[in-house]
Formats: structure tokens, C-alpha cells, sequence
């Protein structure tokens, strides 16, 4: 498949790009920044995908987060796709923040007319890291994902979802339960419709009470987050994981909003913690 290369920099010894694709899965084209560190020009290396939240696009991690000079260091190719497709022209896509464009929610919509273009576990599970496999020096055998809040969730039910796939996973500020907060409950029902166990397909706290994660599941969390106590209560997550002997390291900080402040202030810890997983 080819891509469109919309610009491409010189960062940290390595290239920061800008891409653009035409997407079968989600029936248009889809954007998407890849950082190649250095030792990308020497061989394959490590690949981490990293999902971003409501309202965002590919551009908010990738200079927000300040991932780049730690990947740099560590071997890292870092891909940031965007949340959903775009221009849809699909009604209602546009103008609200928990649904539609920016807000695809890292699953398969099954319901018309979502499900003409909002594929977006197709698109990041698996069109996209053939796309990254083909154009850059990614090691799609050691590859790991991680996200921020509506990110966070797809982080979390994407790797339990696809073990195969991900062999390393941590999330900041995640929606972990979304069957049972606002945010979740517009979009499960927008997207899939009322059949609650296609939610559960796509709620951590229910997968992971049936098939835990290999590794450890290293999670951030905000104490001064101000959707904490109402849509993200990570205490679910850390009770589910207890039931079902998931390895989690839950991570609580006095003073942490939910914005990217926070983010940057402990992604290089979660850079480390992909990095030691997907070495060998």
C-alpha cells in the first residue's frame, strides 16, 4: 500500500513524519506520525503504538507528549494514528465531542451508518501495522501499545483483545470500565448498539476477568483528574485485576490533572517499561 508523505524532520538523530493513507477499513484516507529513532537505518527495531483521547488527532502526542528524544535513546519507531476518520459527511459525526470524528473509541462500530467508516480496531490492530511493517523499520513481532484516556481504553481492551499482537501495554488515565460511565455508555450505544455483551467485548474490566494480559500492565493516574471519581475510577480496573490475577501496576499522583502536562511528566517511565518488555 502506498503512503503520502506530508512532511518529514530531522529529531533527535532520527525523523519525525507526518503521513497520510488511504484506508480500506475505514473507507477514506487516515492520517498517522511515525519517529524512526536512529537505529531504525541499522535494522529493524521495536514498535509502539501509541492511541490518543477524545477530541484528538495524530498531532497532540506527537508534540505534546515529548516522546521522541527517550525513543531516540531507546530503539523505539513510536506510530500515532489518528482517533477517527474525518470529513465523513455522516450525520451527527461532527459537533460533539463524545461521539463521531475524534472520537472513534479504538473499536468496530456495528451499526449503520457508523459502521460504513468508524473501523478503527481494523484500522489499528491490523491495516496499519502492515502499512508501518512496509514503509519503516518496524519489528511488528515486538510491538507494544499504550494510550491516554479514550486512548487508554483502546490501549487496554486492544492488547487483551489481541495478545497475539501486543506484547506490552500501559495507559494513562484510562477509561478502563466505559459500559458504566457516560462516556462510554453514548458511544457503546451509537456504535454497537444496545446488545450489552458487544459492549463487554470492548471493556477492560470485562476482559481482563477472562483473559488476562501475559505481562504487567503498567498504568498513570491523576489524583487532581477531574473526570476521576465519575468516568474513569481506576479502582474498578485494579479490582478485576486482583479477581483475575492480572500483574498491574496502578500508579496514583497528588496533583496530576488529566491534560498533557501530565502525560509528559511520566512518559518516559512508560517508554522504559515498553522498552524492557520488547527487547528481546
Amino acid at each position: 500500500m502506498t503512503i503520502e508523505i506530508v512532511s518529514e524532520s530531522r529529531c533527535f538523530g532520527g525523523v519525525q513524519g507526518y503521513y497520510r493513507m488511504q484506508s480500506t477499513a475505514c473507507a477514506g484516507p487516515m492520517r498517522f506520525t511515525v519517529y524512526q529513532p536512529p537505529q531504525g537505518k541499522d535494522g529493524r527495531v521495536p514498535v509502539l503504538y501509541y492511541l490518543s483521547g477524545l477530541t484528538c488527532t495524530e498531532d497532540n502526542a506527537t508534540i505534546k507528549a515529548g516522546m521522541q528524544r527517550v525513543a531516540a535513546e531507546l530503539g523505539l519507531l513510536i506510530v500515532v494514528p489518528d482517533t477517527s476518520p474525518r470529513d465523513t459527511g455522516i450525520p451527527g459525526a461532527t459537533g460533539d465531542s463524545d461521539i463521531g470524528e475524534g472520537a472513534g473509541f479504538w473499536l468496530d462500530a456495528t451499526v449503520a451508518p457508523w459502521s460504513s467508516r468508524f473501523r478503527m480496531e481494523t484500522f489499528a490492530v491490523e491495516e496499519l501495522p502492515g502499512v508501518i511493517a512496509e514503509h519503516f523499520p518496524a519489528d511488528p513481532a515486538r510491538a507494544g501499545v499504550l494510550g491516554h484516556s479514550m486512548g487508554g481504553h483502546g490501549a487496554l481492551t486492544l492488547a487483551l483483545r489481541h495478545p497475539e499482537r501486543y506484547r506490552s501495554v500501559s495507559a494513562f488515565a484510562p477509561i478502563v470500565s466505559p459500559s458504566r460511565v457516560r462516556w462510554g455508555d453514548r458511544a457503546f450505544r451509537t456504535y454497537l448498539g444496545e446488545d450489552r455483551a458487544a459492549w463487554a467485548e470492548h471493556d477492560a474490566c470485562e476482559l481482563v476477568k477472562r483473559r488476562p494480559f501475559a505481562g504487567t500492565i503498567l498504568i498513570d493516574q491523576g489524583l487532581a483528574d477531574p473526570f476521576l471519581g465519575e468516568t474513569l475510577i481506576p479502582e474498578h480496573f485494579e479490582q478485576a485485576c486482583a479477581e483475575a490475577g492480572q500483574a498491574l501496576q496502578l500508579r496514583r499522583h497528588e496533583g496530576y490533572d488529566h491534560g498533557y502536562w501530565f502525560v509528559s511528566s511520566f512518559i518516559e517511565d512508560h517508554l522504559r517499561h515498553h522498552a524492557g518488555v520488547l527487547a528481546g
